[in-house]
């Protein structure tokens, strides 16, 4: 990214890191949400609003996930978002060894498919998702969307346009 004269310009102020941890308790879920579709609104991140959409209901699913699987061993979760020029991550620690794996969909069951949403979600949008040990035993999963949406066009059988993206898991 270069200025008049080959002098670097300064990144999009939108773009950096931000932590923050809360209790593994079902009060955590809109919390989280909240901040993060705060946090997004107060760094004027110029995010679709279906991706933004997407992301919230990612990071409502995750959280979820952690207050209900992980809080015995991991009363506390932490909540990452990191925001590239091009990419939004969200990631979601706890404690608890446990590596879920998405479900497939089966109709009779009543839960069990948020990690398979929040996949889908990721696919659909062009991005990606993954859970990955921390060095401490126990987990961090991570969902990372371009921040626009991939747009129908030539290019790919589906009509989605096919151009190279940067690695979701590096924004």
């Amino acid at each position: 990214m270069e200025t008049r004269e080959g002098v670097p310009a300064r990144p999009p102020s939108y773009e950096g890191v931000w932590r923050f941890t809360a209790p593994a308790v079902d009060v955590s879920v809109p919390q989280a949400r909240h901040a993060v579709r705060d946090l997004l609104a107060r760094q004027g991140v110029p995010v679709h609003e279906d991706v933004r959409q997407g992301l919230l209901l990612i990071v409502s699913e995750l959280v979820t996930n952690a207050v209900r699987h992980a809080a015995l061993l991991s009363p506390e979760i932490a909540v990452e978002v990191a925001i590239g020029p091009e990419w939004i991550r969200v990631a979601v620690e706890d404690n608890h060894p446990y590596r879920p794996k998405a479900l497939e969909a089966d109709h009779a069951r009543t839960g069990g498919r948020g990690l398979l949403l929040v996949k889908e979600i990721a696919l659909e949008s062009g991005g990606a998702c993954d859970v990955e040990h921390t060095a401490s035993g126990g987990k961090i999963i991570w969902a990372a969307l371009p921040l626009a949406p991939m747009a129908p066009g030539p290019g790919a059988p589906d009509g989605r346009v096919t151009s190279p993206r940067p690695d979701p898991s590096a924004p």
